[in-house]
């Protein structure tokens, strides 16, 4: 388990709508929401179930972040992974970031960041035993906007023996 997982919009947004947000907590010992993840859910309006699980859920703890470094600013990514990134790079040491962003993750994979995605979270969760089955879950997500490939969902599922 990670000491620290600081999570972007994305995920927070599938985990929340699908239901799953528990997962994290079976992920990391402390889960950071930076403040401009958490700005960028917020303007969903209060009705939205991801703004009610960051007001709601005591665990998710909304982090400020001071500044974001040269050398992810120079990747020109939104404001939310730049914040993820900046504060898993503050850091350095038990810390992961969770991104389903393409260029977010290769960016955060450049600096020597560990980084999953929505994906990856619901694999570990399985891997760990916390659920009995990924597809599900996974399918739930796919439902309400996670887009993934046949491929890639087969042969993340293959992952997981399912």
């Amino acid at each position: 388990m990670t000491d620290i997982a600081i999570i972007n919009a994305s995920p927070l947004i599938f985990l929340s709508r699908g239901h799953h947000i528990e997962l994290l907590k079976g992920f990391a010992d402390e889960i950071w929401v930076p403040q401009p993840v958490a700005h960028e859910i917020q303007q969903r309006g209060e009705s939205d179930i991801s703004v009610q699980t960051i007001e709601n859920t005591d665990w998710l703890i909304v982090k400020p972040v001071l500044t974001i470094p040269k050398a992810i600013t120079e990747w020109r990514l939104g404001d939310g992974e730049s914040s993820v990134i900046a504060l898993a790079a503050a850091q350095q040491i038990g810390c992961e970031a969770i991104i389903d962003d393409l260029m977010g993750r290769k960016c955060a994979a450049s600096l020597g960041i560990p980084v999953r995605g929505t994906l990856g979270i619901v694999l570990a969760a399985k891997k760990r035993g916390i659920i009995p089955k990924a597809r599900p879950i996974i399918e739930d997500m796919m439902h309400i906007g996670l887009y993934l490939s046949k491929k890639v969902l087969d042969r993340a599922l293959a992952l997981v023996d399912e």
